[in-house]
């Protein structure tokens, strides 16, 4: 939680923002005052046969299929895998996953240690997996309900493409002695994907309804959704931890895991006074000998979190905030302990917050909806609906509801998206195959599919020629990063993955696919083939005539694939590849690879002749730069792309506006400089600011200027198009509106550990908050730090004493970031926790919660409720 002062003049048109969406809370308050969130899924029908186990094949961190059985717990929240042969007993608890193991030190959780330390460490391949040898050291494997980001049918993850060249390698003979594991069928197969990165990947035995279980599956998770909304932080931590931390699945928390309980919510206390905070709570609760003994139940448990959380000797940022607003005493003289629905209006939101459009009607939803959350016991509880309480006001805060991401601004508008796509800033991808370094990482069709669900629109391929098929010699186009030791995946698998992402999402807005071809003409010509064949009418094919006027929208686009690459049949020299740019920045340890690797590879001539099967699919065609006299009067589908270290250059030489106007008809993309072999990324803040639609980055490495990326494009519904200020689009030279602002970072809520591990110290966390702006054709950048509170990531607050200030030069374009950190003793050891990126220009004034994401840019598991 924080707050922002001297906003006013933040937004580019100088006008009041418009009241945020309310949240839809018309049912009126509860007479109960708890919902029980713990329970919420039982309803949810399931088989028999869930619950008791289904047969299936587990593929592990190297590709091998190993046979399993996948079951469900009884109240639905623990989804459990272990190997076929391991002997289960049921147990009487309703609690845990049901499941009753030889060892309770052998099982293993998808929020927990051994999780986070095992598997590949490359991003496409987090997978679910223990050792490589399979089942045999970890017994279960866990993931939780909530830590599920999507369910996907097929074999689009790294761990399935392990599998296929596996079972390539393999012959027939082979396989029949293999006990018994079987071809692979896609038609049989699904991944879970979790905590951002990680996959559980399965496939049903022969007979097995996959369609069933993807159905309970996808009903389970929504519902998980609706349900979670209704109840506040602590019970969705407790609720989160609780497979965790309830060791014995008595369904009730002892004193021996207490300590565990407190480590696991981040609030550390001397091992020694672990059994004293246990017997001084329960002898609170009133609980005789015999109750303590049995344990703490979960609503015991929230009660006991919300006490740690209010019982500080530090005066609480939002006791303070309540009374200074509406006053530290009521009329009766009485301390305050709840406000009206008019006081919430008129002294916080339309004047604190800045909401000067809200009405009492929105107040009431807001009021109705708080009415319904699920509380501690001990919460001051108001059944009043026209007041709420000092803890309801706190829970407000801390939603969604109150983030300092402008609902309006984050929410998709349709009538936005029917302007030329030149008008647009475009969520792009760089070298998107890779899934880490630059020459030596692997490749990987699951890349495509992850940048497609972290809203990127734009993707590359860089395409050679492969070999043949072994029977009917056709050409096989292959993509890797050409002269480097990357592995290399074939060009038709990333266009099947595409296919089948539309065929999930056909009212996605166009995905461009920048064609960095290397590739001769016969293969150019089954590249074009495998297009059409896959996409069908998925793909875009302009008519000649299209060609002469203004660029398609993105809603005439939409749920198609747009190529770039080069249109004219006889466009040779004009052509400019990403590759040609790159080459002017490479590093001496790069030339020195391509030589060596060029002997053996067999270098491909600069000037390839383009296939015209190939050429009249393609929309946008990439030329050199020469002047911005040429290129405005070239055709709108002619484009160029520029290296980072060109984007400097060009702004250097005062041509910023130049290549403004030139970016209001035709289409600009930027990438990494060549340098960057550890595949880092640069700012995309100076290339927006000239109008540049697709600042394309390496999203397989998530440092802080993805990071603002992913801040930029929370813009319009998370839908990769973002329409560009007016600013971009005047005709006269205009100078930036800039501003001032300062910002108070007050506490933390539910912090997670590093990666979102269950194990490792209490973390001692500090915030750095981040200014990424431009002026005068050049990057700015300003950071500033808070204190880092020790050990406490449950409830931290930080000195609100202290401001933090920072000027704004071009508010059309900065991001402002806030990055929590946990300090160690040297500060290169500091490891990340979690962040959140916002536009300037997406910003709302007051005191304001910041929903963090992780590295992936998902609140999911331990990231859900930070």
């Amino acid at each position: 939680m924080f707050s922002t002062a001297a906003m006013p003049r933040l937004f580019s048109n100088g006008s009041k923002q418009p009241a945020a969406a309310p949240q839809d809370h018309s049912r009126s308050p509860r007479h109960h005052h708890r919902s029980s969130f713990k329970s919420a899924l039982e309803h949810i029908s399931v088989t028999d046969a869930f619950l008791r186990g289904i047969n299936a094949f587990r593929v592990t961190s190297k590709g091998k299929l190993e046979p399993a059985t996948l079951t469900i717990s009884s109240d639905k929240f623990i989804i459990s895998v272990l190997p076929r042969t391991l002997k289960l007993e049921r147990t009487a608890s309703s609690g845990g996953s049901g499941l009753k193991r030889p060892s309770i030190l052998s099982r293993v959780r998808s929020n927990g240690a051994s999780i986070g330390s095992v598997g590949s460490n490359s991003v496409g391949g987090n997978s679910l997996d223990g050792a490589d040898a399979g089942f045999s050291s970890n017994p279960q494997l866990v993931v939780d309900i909530g830590s599920i980001d999507r369910i996907q049918s097929g074999q689009n993850t790294l761990l399935f493409e392990k599998a296929r060249q596996r079972e390539r390698r393999q012959s027939m003979s082979t396989r029949n002695l293999n006990n018994g594991i079987p071809f692979l069928d896609e038609k049989r197969s699904f991944s879970l994907i979790f905590r951002g990165a990680k996959t559980l990947d399965l496939m049903v035995d022969e007979g097995g309804d996959r369609e069933q279980i993807l159905y309970i599956l996808n009903s389970i998770v929504t519902e998980y959704g609706r349900a979670k909304v209704k109840v506040g932080n602590e019970v969705l931590l407790l609720r989160y931890i609780w497979n965790d931390v309830d060791r014995d699945d008595s369904n009730t928390i002892n004193e021996k895991e207490m300590g565990e309980l407190l480590n696991r919510i981040n609030f550390q206390t001397k091992e020694k006074n672990h059994g004293v905070v246990y017997q001084k709570f329960a002898k609170t609760l009133g609980l005789s000998k015999d109750q303590r003994k049995a344990g703490l139940t979960f609503d015991q448990c929230v009660t006991l979190l919300h006490k740690t959380k209010r019982d500080t000797w530090q005066v609480k940022p939002v006791t303070q905030l309540f009374f200074d607003m509406f006053g530290q005493f009521m009329s009766n003289n009485k301390v305050r302990k709840k406000v009206s629905a008019d006081s919430f209006l008129n002294r916080f939101l339309r004047t604190v917050q800045g909401e000067e459009n809200r009405t009492m009607e929105d107040v009431m939803h807001i009021f109705a909806g708080l009415h319904e959350l699920e509380l501690a016991d001990v919460a001051n509880y108001i059944t009043q609906p026209n007041y709420i309480s000092l803890e309801q006001f706190e829970a407000y805060l801390l939603s969604q509801g109150n983030d300092i991401f402008n609902p309006e601004r984050e929410k998709f508008c349709k009538s936005d998206m029917t302007k030329p796509i030149s008008e647009y800033w475009i969520n792009s991808s760089h070298n998107t195959y890779l899934t880490g370094h630059q020459l030596t990482g692997l490749s990987s069709v699951e890349m495509y599919t992850k940048a497609l669900y972290r809203g990127c629109r734009c993707i590359e391929l860089d395409i050679w020629d492969g070999g043949r098929e072994e029977f009917n010699c056709n050409p096989i186009p292959i993509v890797y990063h050409g002269h480097t030791m990357v592995s290399k995946i074939l060009f038709e698998d990333i266009i099947k993955a595409l296919q089948v992402f539309l065929m999930l999402h056909p009212k996605t807005y166009p995905l461009i696919l920048s064609l960095e071809n290397h590739c001769t003409v016969p293969f150019q010509q089954v590249m074009a083939s495998q297009l059409k064949s896959i996409l069908g009418d998925k793909l875009y094919i302009p008519e000649e005539s299209s060609l002469n006027g203004p660029l398609p929208s993105p809603h005439q686009l939409r749920g198609k694939v747009v190529l770039k690459g080069r249109r004219p049949v006889g466009a040779t020299d004009d052509y400019d590849t990403d590759s040609d740019a790159a080459e002017d920045d490479m590093t001496d340890v790069q030339s020195v690879w391509t030589e060596k690797s060029s002997v053996s590879q067999g270098k491909v001539p600069k000037t390839i002749k383009i296939a015209p099967e190939l050429a009249k699919l393609t929309l946008f065609h990439g030329t050199k730069f020469k002047t911005w006299v040429d290129s405005t009067e070239a055709p709108s589908h002619h484009m160029h792309s520029f290296s980072e270290s060109r984007i400097t250059s060009l702004c250097k030489r005062n041509q910023s506006h130049n290549w403004i106007l030139y970016n209001q008809t035709h289409m600009s993309r930027t990438f990494p400089s060549g340098t960057r072999i550890d595949s880092g990324n640069y700012s995309p803040i100076l290339a927006w600011s000239t109008g540049c639609q697709m600042a394309a980055l390496n999203i397989q490495t998530p440092d802080e200027k993805l990071r603002v990326n992913d801040g930029r494009f929370r813009e319009n519904g998370g839908s990769g198009y973002v329409l560009k200020p007016s600013i971009l689009m005047m005709k006269e030279e205009t100078d930036p509106r800039s501003t001032h602002l300062e910002v108070k970072i007050l506490s933390g809520s539910c912090l997670p550990k590093p990666g979102g591990l269950s194990t490792g110290e209490c973390i001692d966390p500090y915030v750095k908050i981040s200014l990424f702006d431009c002026h005068d054709g050049r990057e700015v950048e300003s950071s500033q730090t808070t204190n880092a509170v020790v050990k406490n990531g449950f409830a931290p607050i930080w000195n609100f004493e202290d401001s933090f200030h920072f000027d704004v030069k071009n508010s059309s374009v900065a991001v402002m970031q806030w990055t929590v950190w946990d300090k160690n003793s040297l500060p290169r050891d500091d490891e990340f926790i979690a962040s959140a990126s916002v536009p300037i220009s997406c910003m709302r004034q007051g005191i304001r919660s910041v929903q963090l994401f992780d590295q992936n840019m998902t609140r999911s598991g331990a990231f859900n409720f930070a």
